[in-house]
């Protein structure tokens, strides 16, 4: 009898070991499959096609200035003391000789402030400089600096080509600040999943958009975002299975190979990843601005239908052209919904690799 106990325990503690090991194993597979099939004869030409909505977070590189204020003092009078010192556009990244990497920092340390005589490092179009400033003293608050911040900043877009590497590039453009319009120097950022939970159809004069829900937690962590340029975000990302499970890898078309004429482009508004019809109108290999190279337009109804064209947060969205990714959707013509601009791929590879 306690042979026959022990074999059946055997027996379960094995058939367990097989269960967790051969899911492991099988998500291990799976991962180094996809890599191979991306990393075949790529000599960096070979992406696999995104077109995945996906939830942005980024941080600042210190603490971006976005205004000065008056602040009530303890005499009754108002006074401004950043005004004309600190600049909309700015980043304090130290006070004092200590640095500061966000804004719960910054509140900190003004609020340990025993003297008005502040010393404000700052960074301004890549120098660094430092700004003296007399911090005013409130009745009840203690000092006061008078300055509007921000540190971080959230959104939807559309993840655009996954690299041999597990790196990738999405928006086709650059994330700027809504207030100072300046594009986010950033110290890094994360991806996370998201679901398209409804579509502001656009028309014209009134640019449509995608709303999704987006929860910041660890379990729904993609990757990390390690640039934001003028001509995409770009990262690694952790977990590919999530993102491009089942999707084939395609050669990166040069500038010179794409032409005028129908195209498909890539994008999640209805819960499912589909492949859309479009033309592209126009090419400018000589655009002043990269991520308007492409000028496209929405011919499948479907789309059209559901969205009215091109919407905020199909930023980054593949397009499609003879079997080879030529390119990103990065703006919509406000006037004409159905119209837009796109970056070529190339482009943001090159971007990418620098």
């Amino acid at each position: 009898m306690k042979r026959y106990w022990y074999k059946r325990i055997l027996i379960m503690v094995l058939v367990f070991a097989v269960s967790v090991g051969g899911g492991y194993y099988l998500i291990q597979y799976k991962q180094e499959t996809l890599n191979k099939e991306v990393s075949v004869n790529t000599s960096g030409t070979m992406v696999i096609p995104g077109g995945m909505p996906v939830g942005i977070y980024l941080e600042t590189e210190g603490v971006l200035v976005l205004g000065t204020d008056k602040i009530k003092a303890e005499d009754g009078m108002e006074y401004e003391p950043a005004a004309h010192l600190v600049k909309e556009g700015d980043y304090i990244v130290g006070m004092d000789e200590e640095e500061i990497h966000n804004k719960t920092e910054l509140i900190e340390m003004v609020d340990k402030l025993e003297d008005e005589d502040v010393v404000l490092k700052v960074k301004r179009h890549e120098q660094f400089i430092d700004i003296r400033i007399q911090a005013v003293k409130c009745s009840t608050d203690g000092y006061k600096l008078g300055i509007w911040v921000r540190d971080n900043a959230q959104g939807l877009g559309t993840i655009t080509y996954l690299n041999a590497d597990s790196t990738f590039g999405a928006l086709g453009h650059g994330i700027h600040d809504v207030d100072t319009s300046e594009l986010l120097d950033i110290s890094g950022g994360t991806l996370y999943t998201t679901s398209i939970r409804d579509i502001q159809k656009g028309t014209d004069g009134v640019p449509g958009g995608m709303e999704g829900i987006i929860v910041y937690n660890n379990y729904n962590m993609l990757g990390t975002v390690t640039k934001n340029t003028e001509e995409g975000i770009y990262g690694t990302v952790e977990r590919v299975e999530a993102l491009f499970s089942g999707v084939d890898p395609v050669e990166v078309a040069s500038a010179e190979e794409i032409r005028e004429g129908e195209a498909s482009i890539r994008c999640t508004v209805d819960g499912k990843l589909k492949e859309y019809k479009i033309r592209i109108t126009n090419i400018d290999k000589n655009a002043k601005e990269a991520n308007k190279a492409l000028e496209i337009q929405v011919t499948d109804e479907e789309l059209l239908d559901a969205t009215g064209g091109i919407v905020q947060g199909m930023s980054g969205s593949p397009i499609l052209q003879d079997g080879k990714l030529v390119g990103a959707v990065t703006h919509v013509f406000v006037n004409d919904p159905s119209r837009g601009y796109g970056i070529f791929a190339e482009t943001m590879l090159k971007r990418s690799n620098e």
